[in-house]
């Protein structure tokens, strides 16, 4: 080749180098790379695409944040190739996790079984409550110790009395009781029966006069007749109130004690609404006080509702052997609950505002996640899911609180609509479907009677070139009129 080939050759070569690298040089300008390693061809106007920008900013025809269009045609802050990032999610580097104390929990179906602790109240058994009194009119003449809150034995003398038909049927049995030992060995058997028919008519008017069968027994035995009749306690308990004082004169069927059984008490239960579903599927419960442990059963009594405590008051059913629980004592209700197979999880787990219900879902690399979820029964320090979380998901137990913070941050901070004035009159522009309030245009135009309003002079030169197009058309996904 002669040299001025070579010459020639030599700066075409040069030529091309010098294209290649301006060529290169401004496709990468145009090329931008994410820290993620995701291609940004260029930033555009979401309400208006034809307007492009090699570099981030605002729109200057209606101010929107210009946004990147990616080469694998995903959407801006996607976790993966098009997928949109979900509202309110956050992203937390581990050192700032670290920082705020988050830890994450696996979320578990699981079977368990649950004591339900509540406060109970040791009440009286209504059923064993007996009033003492006296069929008859009489006087009392002497009165014992025993005062309201003494411990009684069974038929132990709380009082006497006296009646003045008392000496008359006394001597009546005694005359019975005679003539039954006379008549054994020499009456005819038709005649015992009639003797002893006397006798047992006798002892029913002394028991109608308020005696009881020990006194009846002691004077069939001395054949002696007693001065008074004895008041005697019917069984072994409390004395609740005591009316009785030497010298009363009282009136028949006047209450003189009133006394109760300690040996077969109630008590009621204190259980909160939200527990109160809890408690029908109980198995067992039983009482605690000061180290010992009682049986209990569930009483068929409907629990009854304290609107003061906003509490169901459940009744329990318990023997008290030796009375060693009395009225109005506190004692510890424990409920063993079978619980059905679900989903539960730390109470810290869940941000309950009173509106909703939300736990955050740990996507991996920092992300989170704000999921509503809704609640069933709380058992102490855990709470049941019943919609929202499946097994095998991921949750923050503990510094939820503070990613709940970035999330809002981050939701504040994004733009927000403009609000309309109560007054303002709503406007659409016709060529984007953007709304526009008539003083904030940036021109209008006229056509067939009617004035349009335009967000932007590019909408309005498209609006004059082809007005037929835009007249009466969707526009944006939404209808002119």
């Amino acid at each position: 080749m002669s040299k001025p080939g070579k010459v020639i050759l030599l700066l075409a070569v040069a030529a091309g180098a010098f294209s290649l690298g301006v060529w290169y040089n401004q496709r990468k300008s145009d090329y931008h790379i994410t820290p993620t390693g995701r291609h940004i061809l260029y930033y555009h106007d979401p309400m208006h695409p034809a307007y492009k920008s090699d570099k981030p900013g605002i729109a200057p025809d209606c101010g929107m944040q210009l946004e990147p269009v990616y080469a694998d045609g995903g959407q801006s802050g996607s976790l993966e190739p098009h997928e949109p990032m979900p509202g309110g999610m956050v992203q937390i580097s581990p050192e700032k996790q670290q920082i705020i104390g988050v830890k994450i929990e696996e979320v578990k179906k699981a079977s368990e079984a649950y004591a339900v602790r509540v406060l109970g109240r040791v009440a009286l058994d209504e059923t064993r409550i007996f009033r003492v009194t006296v069929p008859v009119d009489g006087l009392v003449r002497t009165a014992g110790p025993i005062a309201t809150g003494s411990i009684v034995r069974k038929d132990e003398v709380l009082a006497t009395f006296y009646n003045r038909d008392f000496l008359t049927a006394q001597q009546t049995y005694l005359y019975a009781l005679n003539t039954m030992d006379r008549s054994k060995d020499k009456e005819s058997e038709e005649q015992l029966k009639l003797t002893k028919a006397q006798m047992r008519a006798a002892e029913e008017n002394l028991e109608f006069l308020g005696m009881g069968e020990i006194q009846l027994q002691e004077i069939a035995r001395t054949r002696q007749i007693a001065r008074n009749i004895e008041l005697r306690s019917p069984f072994a308990g409390l004395v609740l109130a005591r009316n009785a004082f030497a010298g009363l004169r009282f009136e028949r069927g006047t209450e003189l004690f009133r006394i109760s059984a300690l040996n077969h008490i109630w008590i009621y239960a204190d259980i909160f609404e939200n527990d109160s579903q809890l408690i029908h599927a109980a198995k067992s419960a039983r009482v605690r006080y000061q180290g010992r442990s009682f049986p209990v059963r569930l009483s068929n009594a409907l629990p009854q509702f304290d609107p003061a405590s906003r509490a169901l008051k459940v009744r329990l059913e318990m023997d008290n052997p030796n009375f060693v629980l009395r009225p109005d004592m506190f004692v510890d209700v424990e409920f063993q609950v079978g619980l059905p197979s679900g989903i539960i999880v730390p109470v810290d787990a869940v941000l309950d505002t009173g509106l909703k219900k939300t736990v955050f879902i740990d996507h991996g690399n920092g992300y989170f996640e704000p999921r509503k979820v809704e609640t069933g029964a709380r058992l102490g320090d855990r709470v049941f899911i019943t919609s929202g979380l499946a097994p095998g998901d991921h949750i923050v137990v503990s510094g939820n609180f503070l990613i709940d913070s970035e999330s809002r941050m981050k939701a504040a901070s994004q733009p927000q609509p403009r609000p309309k004035p109560h007054n303002a009159t709503a406007h659409q522009d016709p060529v984007c479907g953007m709304d526009i309030e008539p003083s904030k245009s940036v021109g209008k135009s006229e056509y067939r009677g009617k004035t349009y309003f335009f967000c932007s002079r590019l909408c309005k030169e498209k609006f004059d070139k082809n007005t037929e197009q835009y007249v009466g058309k969707t526009a944006a996904g939404r209808t002119v009129l």
